[in-house]
């Protein structure tokens, strides 16, 4: 349908508002699908086939006819250029979980749109799946902290989860206040296991064992992994937020 699209740029910002001062809410990643709702004269309001995110973004050009068959694998992988029968380096990447078309493959390369290639040892098919979600959630580690991130350059808490789910062909929300909606659990837990998705007010972490855990901090401003008890002490001591809810993976 012409009003369905493909991001065909490393990631574009999804505004809260049309205008240039807005906030940033979330981020398309390249390959990702979206509909156009309406357009304005720099501004479209668009919708995420994923996760059914509704935001702005600045009007640019997008493809429509894009039929990704594998994804990227790795935090980031390098794209590189040919150039007169030789492939250099540039200074661009494509974002995990990047969804590309192969259209051309040589050796080690895979190109994904004209004369624009990476290594094919970073990519997967596109319905692959990884069920150790720590394998995921470690290739943030120490990545900036970014409200409405969802890629190497910044990632919010939120985000971080959604990235397990949707490499796993599984819907999950992209906010905490509905993430937290979807499935029954409890408000205490005096264990914890791996995969458990701890949730408080505005803020959520996963286990990734039964004494530590990982999240995208806003005060630490990276992705990084704390002792469970400890953190959830110095949560309730500097934001006076106790544990809203848990439930596993």
């Amino acid at each position: 349908m012409k009003n369905n699209f493909f991001c065909i740029r490393s990631s574009v910002n999804v505004l809260l508002k049309p205008k240039k001062s807005s906030k940033v809410s979330s981020q398309l990643i390249y390959g990702e699908k979206f509909k156009v709702i309406s357009r304005g004269k720099n501004y479209a309001k668009i919708k995420n086939f994923y996760d059914k995110y509704i935001g702005y973004i600045s009007i640019n050009k997008f493809r429509s006819d894009h039929k990704p068959t594998h994804k990227v694998k790795v935090l980031k992988t390098k794209i590189y250029l040919r150039k007169k029968d030789k492939i250099k380096p540039s200074n661009s990447f494509l974002p995990f979980l990047s969804e590309i078309e192969i259209l051309k493959s040589k050796k080690d390369m895979v190109m994904f749109e004209k004369n624009k290639w990476i290594k094919q040892k970073e990519i997967l098919p596109i319905n692959s799946k990884i069920n150790d979600c720590k394998k995921i959630f470690r290739l943030f580690l120490n990545c900036p902290y970014k409200w409405g991130g969802r890629s190497y350059k910044g990632i919010d808490c939120s985000a971080l989860i959604q990235m397990y789910y949707k490499y796993n062909r599984k819907f999950f929300p992209r906010d905490t206040i509905d993430q937290v909606r979807i499935k029954r659990g409890q408000k205490i837990k005096r264990s914890f296991s791996k995969g458990d998705i701890i949730f408080w007010n505005g803020h959520v972490a996963v286990c990734l064992n039964s004494k530590i855990l990982i999240h995208a901090y806003g005060p630490r401003k990276k992705v990084l992994i704390m002792p469970i008890k400890k953190t959830i002490n110095l949560i309730r001591e500097t934001a006076n937020l106790e544990v809203k809810k848990i439930f596993s993976i």
